[in-house]
């Protein structure tokens, strides 16, 4: 089944089963040494499966739970998924100043956008099925995998023997220790779109990337949302400013952002859930009728018997490896979220074919994270790759910063999609590019042209004379260039000329 056919109704879960976790599996024979045997079937090892056994390397990969990891099962996959019917619940709303005005107030079947959820999810599913792999030469275990010495994996009754290895498991929703919570009962990503309804109240804790993405789309489907930071400073690790716009927008949708306050303990009520709260030394309380906690993740490592293999890890950072994803095994490479700090879908693909790379081909590449664009999906989108100001200011990098209100740019005008700006970084008296940020609905797409740009090596004078196509918000990028040359001429200025 390819992208365009679907499934119906209750065969969506099915589906998705049978392509992620085929209850009929059978397992394949061991062969009796691989090129590379790759522990965890998410994006990071999935990814360098395929470009391991597209190159003719003998592929051994082994998954304990579904294939596709946290990203197509409870991550980016379903929580884009509903974030996009989040917004168009929020466009409905917008729709008199077009011209277009409702009847009556909309109003939202939740069941069938869960319905929508799955299906996309199980469509999704389709290039990484089970069977797909097995079509590619690759042999695919499920079962949990151990360690059985240097250049060996057990799983079940099986030895996987291997020249190379990836551990590639990813990591799993850090759960903090506050009393009463596991009492009273809360939901991490791995569980939250198996809801049955709509809760009235939802309490998130943690105001990082996630917490905002599915607070922010459970508020514009209609529950009364409420995060709980115990940071002081809203998604601290962006930029400020972005941050500022990214606050105020979730407080126009009517969502309440408690920031310096820490949940100190969790009791149930009946159907109630109640959160005891202390913000500079004065308590609250916070009635809910569900608890999501986004306070970060952890490396799954359990069970790996790391030690057995000689691979090192530092606990609350994951596998340790070098510039090059080598563990301290020089034949055991790492990729993904059980090494890196930054845990994104495509930071863990694009450091698993680096990880591949070195591994079989002695590429000698070096992971460089500050070139992997990122982005937090809420509205408007934050989108950012490179050097912060802050980062450049820790490392005293002398920066100049070149930025463009959407509010300036036509298209972003006549779509009514004023909020926001497009930021990009320059090394001080170069038009060198160090990084950039964007917020916009549609950051997540702007920020790929930087991307490209700063991997090529393109400067700021070259974007500058890139001609975009009008009207469109990429000009914003064209415009920032422009304002690089227009600092430039005015700071090299032609001699008078001669008498």
């Amino acid at each position: 089944m390819r992208r365009h056919e679907t499934a119906s109704g209750s065969d969506d879960e099915a589906l998705l089963r049978r392509r992620v976790r085929p209850a009929d599996w059978r397992q394949p024979e061991p062969k009796a040494l691989y090129d590379l045997a790759i522990v965890g079937a998410g994006p990071a090892g999935l990814e360098a499966a395929e470009w391991a056994a597209r190159r003719g390397f003998s592929v051994a990969l082994v998954e304990r739970e579904n294939l596709g990891g946290n990203s197509l099962n409870a991550g980016s996959v379903p929580s884009k998924a509903l974030i996009r019917t989040a917004q168009v619940q929020d466009g409905m709303r917008e729709a008199d100043a077009f011209g277009a005005p409702l009847p009556e107030e909309p109003s939202l079947d939740f069941a069938v956008a869960m319905a929508r959820m799955r299906r996309i999810r199980a469509r999704v599913a389709v290039y990484h099925s089970a069977h797909e792999l097995a079509a590619l030469g690759i042999d695919l275990f499920f079962g949990a995998a151990r360690f059985a010495g240097a250049h060996a994996l057990a799983v079940g009754d099986a030895r996987l023997s291997f020249r190379k290895a990836l551990v590639a498991t990813g990591a799993r929703p850090h759960i903090p220790d506050i009393p009463g919570l596991e009492q009273a009962g809360y939901r991490t990503s791995d569980t939250v779109f198996d809801m049955p309804a709509l809760p009235k109240r939802l309490a998130v804790m943690g105001g990082g990337p996630l917490g905002c993405e599915l607070g922010q789309a459970f508020c514009r489907l209609g529950a009364h949302v409420t995060i709980v930071q115990n940071d002081p400073k809203f998604l601290p690790r962006e930029e400020r400013d972005a941050a500022e716009i990214l606050s105020w927008a979730m407080a126009r949708d009517g969502m309440d952002i408690r920031l310096n306050t820490v949940v100190t303990g969790v009791r149930r009520e009946g159907d109630t859930r109640v959160l005891e709260t202390l913000n500079n030394a004065v308590r609250g309380e916070i009635a809910v009728d569900e608890i999501l906690v986004c306070t970060g993740r952890v490396p799954n490592v359990e069970g790996l018997d790391l030690a057995a293999a000689g691979v090192a890890f530092a606990p609350g950072r994951g596998i340790v490896v070098d510039d090059f994803l080598c563990s301290t095994n020089p034949d055991i490479h790492a990729a993904g979220d059980v090494c890196l700090p930054l845990k994104f879908t495509n930071a863990a693909e694009a450091s698993a074919r680096m990880a591949a790379r070195n591994a079989l081909q002695q590429a000698g590449l070096r992971h460089d994270g500050a070139a992997i664009p990122w982005c937090t999906f809420c509205d408007p989108e934050i989108a950012h790759i490179g050097l912060q100001v802050w980062e450049a200011r820790r490392r005293s990098i002398p920066i100049k910063s070149y930025t463009v209100m959407l509010s300036d740019v036509d298209r972003a005008i006549t779509d009514g999609q004023e909020t926001g700006f497009v930021k990009i970084h320059v090394a001080e008296g170069s038009d060198r590019i160090l990084g950039a940020t964007i917020v916009a609905s549609r950051a997540s797409e702007l920020i790929n042209e930087m991307a490209v740009v700063m991997s090529t090596g393109i400067g700021m004078a070259a974007l500058a004379e890139v001609v975009h196509t009008y009207p469109a918000q990429s000009r914003a990028l064209m415009l920032a260039a422009q304002a690089y040359r227009r600092d430039v001429d005015g700071a090299v200025r032609p001699p008078p000329p001669s008498a």
